[in-house]
């Protein structure tokens, strides 16, 4: 199968799992597992981050980050299609009893002056805005990369607030590789920034949330609570070290193979990518058909070898990723062309 589903889906290499097999470990809840610590180590200087902590979800992440900065009754501001809104099960209301405020952003950019209307005023009627959060890449918009002038806004306003921004930095890798920009210059539009090693860098499981040293310490508690601590954590924590220094830079292959799929996408009438808009390694894909609507259309490709996500009745979203390549692509449009003629 040519599976274009999630960049989640990629498997460790041969050279990582020889990193895995040999790496040092200990108990990292008792004594500190070493690769552990040197994972963290070097995520923290990437980000330009005081300390950071290693947990096994891009979700816990930033379940994390909302347990240390927010009490239950808070509200959270979000741009609406973030991915903390939507795609994690609803975990600030659950877990941390806060609530959210979401605003529209064009191409996932919240407005500066939208956030300082969202904040609320100091009235016992009213919940504590106490976080703005922020993502780069937007998944939401396509993999877009917010511009750092707008997170940068974003940041001054909330810090005139004295409110704290966490960034969503799931695919920051992709952001830096799209840009130029350093990571620690992106992270540096937020108090906490969480990673992701197992999207385009190709690590089997785990994410790192970072922010100065009181913030980790609170976060330490969060996720033991959330069950997140792990022990002998060294063999995956040498995948996401391998993973951060080796493979940052090969992104830029993913997000040409994305603008070659949304060209071949393109040129059939039903579907509408513009290349020009493709960004980093998404690729999000209007269905407009009186035969298929996405999931149909997602069916029929499954039939011809090739995986693709439905988002609702008329998106299909394509993530290009180290396991797929241009023959890959072909594959699809031979795929498309058998389907729709």
């Amino acid at each position: 199968m040519s599976d274009f589903r999630s960049d989640t889906v990629t498997r460790p290499s041969a050279a990582m799992r020889e990193v895995m097999s040999s790496a040092e470990v200990g108990d990292d809840v008792l004594d500190g597992d070493p690769t552990v610590e040197a994972l963290q180590e070097s995520v923290a200087r990437w980000v330009g981050k005081e300390r950071a902590l290693f947990v096994p979800s891009g979700t816990m992440a930033n379940q994390v980050a909302l347990g240390a900065w927010t009490r239950a009754g808070d509200e959270i501001v979000v741009e609406a299609a973030a991915h903390i809104a939507n795609w994690e099960g609803g975990a600030a209301g659950y877990l941390h009893g806060v609530q959210t405020r979401t605003l529209v952003g064009a191409g996932g950019a919240l407005d500066p002056e939208a956030v300082r209307g969202a904040i609320q005023p100091a009235s016992v009627h009213c919940p504590q805005t106490t976080l703005v959060c922020i993502e780069q890449t937007h998944m939401g918009s396509g993999g877009r990369v917010v511009p750092l002038e707008a997170l940068q806004a974003v940041h001054r306003q909330a810090y005139s607030a004295s409110i704290p921004v966490h960034m969503d930095g799931a695919r920051l890798a992709n952001a830096v590789a799209a840009s130029g920009i350093a990571a620690s210059e992106w992270a540096a539009t937020a108090d906490s920034v969480s990673i992701c090693l197992s999207k385009g860098l190709g690590a089997p499981v785990g994410s790192v949330i970072c922010g100065d040293a009181d913030f980790i310490e609170r976060g330490m508690v969060v996720r033991k609570r959330l069950g997140g601590w792990m022990r002998q954590a060294g063999m995956i924590a040498a995948a996401g070290k391998m993973a951060l220094e080796e493979n940052v830079e090969r992104l830029t292959e993913d997000h040409d193979l994305a603008r070659s799929l949304a060209t071949k996408l393109n040129a059939f009438d039903i579907l509408h990518c513009p290349p020009d808009e493709v960004e980093t390694n998404l690729v999000m894909v209007g269905v407009n058909s009186p035969r298929f609507d996405a999931d149909d259309l997602a069916q029929e490709l499954a039939a011809h070898g090739v995986r693709v996500l439905p988002l609702g009745r008329e998106i299909l979203r394509f993530v290009t990723h180290m396991d797929v390549g241009p023959e890959d692509v072909e594959k699809l449009d031979a795929a498309l062309l058998d389907i729709l003629g």
